[in-house]
């Protein structure tokens, strides 16, 4: 709850969560070596050699014996007033030079500044007279040499590391990204060559989804065999009971006349449903030039349809055929339950989306999932003037959709006050 707001600025995918985790502790490690080394080495080493370079200063001050200050590697001499800098000074990174100036002032309360200029030497200005005397000395007399390189060891070696932990992890991550490949290509109707390997956990996972996809395959198969044979042969004697009705009385033989259309008609169904969307391979189309073919061919067939809006242009990945069938199967519904249906195209860079709304019914809320169900007729909420159908025609569109990676959502069109359908496919 409280690192709720951090979730946007995390990373989605897996690998770069994982190079998350782990530079998270290299880094939290790295800061804490470094705060240990800082209060220990910095602070209590320097602060010790400090005070002993002090009592140095402090004899050959007293003394002023220049013989003993060479001795003690301490350079002396006098300088005016106007040579004092301006205030204390030393290198950025230079962690050490804190406690140095620090300790110098804390142990000499009339020590005017302190100077750090490189890694040699420590300059020292003390009052003398109406100028001061400027004492140098050597650095590693009061501190370790060079401490930043800890630092830069430090860093190198968390670099170089992370680096190889890098390359481990991408190597890891690399079946179960070609798994994520495979496992998506299939939800979108496609078949991409997949064999298992990495971890063990991967492996096992990457033989259950091929499993899972000959199971799906198998079934898929299985009902467009059995649909195909059943529709293909119930067309024969429906033939014959057509030309046997085409040859008595045109008064008595039209009501069966009806009746065998609209068993014709179910069977049509039937094998759109049985076919899917698998009959052709994704090849890149124009949707808006579909659309735009499709309205214009049920037009000519004394629908009432239109195009209302068309936004975006490009091409997409699509099953020509398939998506077709399944905007006609939309505009049948509409105009079967309403009296008119309009249609309009949107295509984004993400997702192209395709709706068809009518000024029927529409469908109930709590009986919209229902309706996507096949064999599922909800004709009791809706106009039964029309007929009746078999229950396929948004189970034939969902199903589409889906083997194009998307979906098909029914809601309520606030334009013309019946349902509306969308199908949303990512591009």
């Amino acid at each position: 709850m409280m690192l709720r707001w951090l979730k946007p600025y995390l990373p989605r995918g897996l690998f770069g969560r994982t190079v998350l985790s782990l530079l998270v502790p290299v880094v939290t490690l790295l800061l804490v070596v470094s705060v240990v080394f800082v209060q220990r080495h910095f602070e209590g080493v320097t602060e010790q050699m400090v005070a002993t370079v002090a009592r140095e200063i402090r004899v050959v001050r007293d003394t002023g014996d220049a013989d003993l200050a060479t001795a003690l590697g301490i350079t002396m001499q006098p300088v005016p007033h106007e040579a004092l800098p301006d205030r204390d000074s030393r290198r950025w990174f230079d962690f050490s030079g804190i406690v140095i100036i620090k300790e110098m002032h804390a142990l000499f309360p009339d020590l005017a500044r302190v100077v750090l200029r490189n890694d040699r030497d420590v300059t020292l200005y003390f009052p003398a007279g109406s100028g001061f005397v400027e004492m140098t000395l050597w650095r590693a007399h009061v501190s370790a040499r060079r401490p930043h390189l800890l630092f830069v060891n430090l860093m190198a070696a968390g670099g170089l590391m992370t680096l190889i932990s890098f390359l481990y992890l991408r190597a890891q991550l690399r079946p179960m990204t070609r798994l994520a490949a495979a496992a998506e290509a299939f939800g979108r109707g496609g078949h991409v060559p997949y064999r298992p390997s990495g971890a063990t956990e991967v492996r096992a996972a990457g033989r259950a989804f091929l499993e899972m996809r000959a199971r799906i395959e198998r079934q898929i198969e299985q009902r467009t065999l059995m649909l195909s044979g059943v529709s293909h042969d119930m067309r024969t004697p429906l033939t014959r009971l057509r030309l046997g009705l085409a040859m008595i009385d045109e008064a008595e033989a039209e009501p069966m006349l009806r009746d065998v259309d609209d068993m014709q008609r179910l069977l049509d169904g039937f094998l759109d449903f049985a076919r899917g969307a698998q009959e052709s391979a994704p090849e890149p189309v124009d949707p808006v030039a579909l659309v735009q073919q499709v309205v214009a061919d049920m037009q000519r067939a004394a629908v009432d349809v239109a195009l209302h809006e068309v936004e975006g242009t490009g091409e997409v990945a699509l099953r020509p055929h398939a998506v077709r069938r399944a905007v006609e199967n939309l505009i049948a519904n509409a105009v079967r339950y309403g009296t008119r249906a309009e249609v309009s195209v949107w295509l984004g860079p993400k997702t192209l989306r395709i709706r068809v709304e009518d000024d029927g019914p529409g469908i109930p809320p709590e009986r919209r999932e229902e309706a996507l169900r096949p064999f599922t007729r909800l004709e009791p909420a809706r106009n039964q003037n029309r007929g009746t159908g078999v229950g396929l025609g948004l189970s034939i569109v969902i199903d589409v959709a889906r083997a194009h990676g998307g979906t098909l959502r029914l809601g309520e069109s606030a334009r013309m006050g019946g349902l509306s359908a969308d199908i949303v496919i990512a591009r």
